[in-house]
């Protein structure tokens, strides 16, 4: 089944002519046919231009001509990014319901992602599930409804870029492109199985600039760490309209770029001798599933097996979550504000409950919090003086119930409250890798995250690489897949 192949995968058979661009996005529809209703994956199809876009690169591939090492692949965009032409509703009927909203001329520009898709040849087949203006981490909203877990369609995906890692863990394309603000690749990745890269800050340019500042980040989300690689150089395209942008080549120093990084780390018997990991199961403060830890120590260990020197260690931080909570709320208060002061009463609910426990934060209380900010990214800089890459789990938790913010009988409303371990190094800007490493005994996915130094995203890359390699594959093919539902092959 052309479903169950890599992006890498295809694009080799594309190359040889075993198979054509047109082949795999025409399965990718059907398979989105057949399964999707079961997920709630995609917002918005439109299989004339996927299908036009991928005669395209069937023309390319004919002439020997491929754009790239992803050319013709299928790829999903998040309702987050800008497309031309195509409403981005961000899940809230506050865009959905304006005057023209509908209109493909009120949409006229790309992201920078969104072009940097389209200029590396990738055939675009929808844009996925958020949840309003990804404001949380699990994916639902009141214009699109519940987004749901392949392994298990009773529990949540995660968030916000739910839509998108159930896309891709159920073979409905292997290229996705996703946001992180708080976790919100890394998060959905672990529950559903699959690789996420939240970049250095920066790397990826944005426009429009996030409502939640510095603290937003473009990544992609595929079944392979050499899978994100590829996609990562084909994203790393400068954009003038992101002031706060930084060159590629301050993240790819040395010889290739980030696929190189994947092929380095994936190549010989011991490829991280020498490596300085520090593993800290709960950052000092967070508390996990016996089940979840099992997993993740395990892989630890078999980081140690590759050469690389573990030493047990908490990287001396306080939860920074009150301060992020300021920044986050904030930047969700601002995102309101233009729609008018009744914009709250149409709004997900447990949005506007949140936004009454945090609003009325003072200009003093913003600066106290980009302080705590600094002062956690300054404390992270020179913990990597001794140590290469920190290894934590990616969430504490396996996927909990569906339609749901947080798992039943928890002790706080808040979605941070599950996700103490990826919020802090969005707001230190480090790169930051979920990997798959087990599951659960329920046959859950459990995720490892590989943080990196600012800066340091292709050394991250490369421990992920070589850290996939020896643990083989660790997560089932999940219940609801497009290979499993029939179909045509290839």
């Amino acid at each position: 089944m052309t479903t169950s192949l890599t992006a890498l995968e295809l694009a080799e058979r594309f190359r040889s002519g075993a198979l054509s661009p047109v082949d795999a996005a025409q399965h990718a529809l059907e398979a989105i046919e057949r399964v999707d209703g079961e997920i709630n994956a995609f917002c918005r199809l439109d299989s004339e231009a996927t299908l036009a876009a991928a005669r395209r690169a069937e023309d390319r591939y004919r002439r020997g001509e491929p754009l790239g090492p992803i050319d013709g692949v299928p790829t999903s965009i998040k309702d987050i990014f800008y497309t031309r032409g195509v409403p981005t509703l961000r899940g809230s009927r506050l865009l959905a319901d304006k005057p023209g909203a509908a209109d493909p001329g009120s949409w006229p520009d790309d992201a920078p992602v969104t072009s940097a898709v389209h200029e590396a040849g990738c055939v675009v087949i929808g844009k996925t599930t958020t949840p309003e203006f990804a404001w949380k981490g699990v994916t639902d909203n009141t214009l699109t409804g519940i987004t749901r877990n392949p392994h298990d369609p009773d529990l949540t995906p995660g968030g916000s870029s739910g839509g998108a890692s159930a896309a891709v863990a159920a073979g409905l394309g292997p290229l996705a492109l996703g946001t992180d603000g708080g976790g919100s690749v890394r998060i959905p990745a672990a529950f559903c199985g699959i690789v996420a890269l939240k970049p250095t800050y920066g790397v990826i340019p944005m426009f429009p600039s996030s409502p939640f500042g510095t603290l937003a980040h473009a990544g992609p989300m595929t079944r392979t760490v050499a899978d994100t690689a590829a996609f990562m150089d084909a994203l790393l395209r400068p954009d003038p309209r992101d002031w706060s942008a930084v060159p590629a080549r301050a993240t790819t120093p040395g010889p290739g770029g980030y696929l190189a990084a994947a092929t380095e780390g994936a190549g010989g018997d011991r490829p991280l001798e020498g490596l300085r990991v520090a593993y800290s199961a709960d950052l000092g403060f967070g508390t996990n599933d016996p089940e979840v830890e099992r997993e993740v120590t395990r892989a630890v260990g078999v980081l140690e097996s590759l050469g690389a020197r573990v030493d047990s260690v908490d990287p001396g931080v306080d939860d920074p979550v009150d301060a992020f909570h300021v920044l986050w709320f904030a930047g969700l208060a601002a995102v309101l504000a233009p729609h008018g002061p009744d914009a709250i009463d149409h709004v997900d609910p447990s949005m506007r409950e949140a936004l009454g426990r945090y609003h009325d934060y003072s200009a003093a209380d913003y600066l106290d919090a980009v302080a705590v900010r600094m002062a956690l990214g300054a404390r992270m800089a020179d913990f990597h003086q001794g140590y290469d890459i920190l290894i934590t789990p990616t969430t504490p938790i396996p996927a909990f119930a569906a339609g749901s913010d947080v798992p039943p009988g928890w002790h706080s409303p808040d979605w941070t409250s599950w996700t103490p371990y990826t919020y802090p190094f969005n707001m230190t800007q480090q790169p930051a890798l979920s990997l798959p490493c087990g599951t659960t005994d329920a046959g859950l996915p459990v995720g490892i995250q590989i943080v990196g130094a600012r800066f340091d995203d292709r050394q991250v890359v490369r421990v992920g690489a070589a850290l996939e390699a020896a643990l083989g594959r660790v997560v089932p093919t999940p219940r609801i897949h497009a290979a499993a539902a029939g179909g045509t092959g290839g």
